[in-house]
């Protein structure tokens, strides 16, 4: 009996001491496992969230460039959907405009429009001064006016007609002399009074509308006495938005009367300049006025 219970005495000594020897270092090493393991598992799901990071910051850099890319388009009067691309180029005595296609080559073929092969409109960045100008043919492609401008900067409009080509009229931003830095834009003030007098001269605009997306019609009472055709028509109106990006040239719905037919897409504040031609002078009649939505 007593060789029995001291064989039982060893054997429960002997599993109680296996026990510990097998929670002090085997299970141990497992749980020191398990930890690096897992510290493993997040750094590499750190490092993807890093990589997607970096690939989305990629993106951004791409998404600016294009946007330096449009920008760039747009100040050589470049259009996603046009497949003209229109430049300016000044120096002391001209200013030439060149017309090429996506791959640079010259576009020479226009069709008449208006009398004219080209008509140049220049703004200047505060939409106060206007000229409507025609620019001779000195090449393929290629046209040139006198530079008369003071010192300031301007945005070019050149509207033209090429065969066989799709064309928007895009802003061309341009500078001439040497002007102190640019005043950020002139705010329009929506006119209350719809009578201009230029030169002696008064003309009333009547809207028939003032709502975005609705056709639009402005008629002019003017004194037609004297009152005669301007390179083709009883008169030509010319719109742009208060930011000088979206233009219009709207040319009268018959050959008898000032009345214009037109649209505004968005809402805003747009300025207008119509032409008429009375005893033999050309003037143009500036108007602001509020589109609503």
């Amino acid at each position: 009996m007593k060789k029995w219970a001291i064989a039982g005495i060893l054997y429960v000594t002997v599993v109680i001491l296996g026990f510990q020897a097998y929670d002090k270092w085997i299970a141990k090493d497992k749980g020191t496992a398990a930890q690096t393991d897992s510290h493993g598992d997040n750094m590499e799901m750190g490092g993807k969230q890093e990589e997607r990071g970096g690939h989305q910051k990629n993106e951004s850099h791409q998404g600016e460039d294009q946007g330096n890319s449009h920008a760039h388009k747009k100040a050589s009067g470049n259009h996603d959907g046009s497949e003209v691309n229109t430049f300016v180029q000044i120096d002391n005595k001209s200013i030439k405009i060149f017309l090429k296609d996506k791959a640079g080559n010259p576009i020479d073929e226009l069709e008449i429009n208006h009398e004219k092969e080209l008509h140049l409109i220049i703004v200047d960045e505060q939409l106060q001064r206007y000229y409507h100008l025609h620019p001779e043919r000195t090449g393929k492609g290629e046209f040139t006016i006198e530079n008369n401008f003071p010192d300031g900067f301007y945005k070019a409009f050149v509207d033209i007609k090429p065969k066989n080509f799709a064309f928007k009229v895009e802003p061309v931003p341009f500078v001439v002399g040497n002007p102190s830095a640019p005043s950020h834009g002139h705010e329009l003030v929506p006119d209350t009074n719809y009578s201009k007098t230029v030169d002696g001269e008064t003309v009333t605009l009547n809207v028939s509308s003032f709502k975005a997306g609705e056709p639009v019609t402005l008629a002019f009472d003017l004194d037609q006495k004297n009152l005669t055709p301007y390179l083709g028509a009883m008169g030509h109106v010319v719109i742009l938005d208060e930011y000088g990006k979206e233009f219009l040239h709207v040319h009268p719905s018959n050959n008898s009367e000032p009345i214009f037919e037109t649209s505004f897409d968005k809402p805003g504040i747009y300025k207008i300049w119509a032409e008429f031609k009375q005893n033999g002078t050309v003037r143009a009649f500036p108007f602001v006025i509020e589109i609503k939505e």
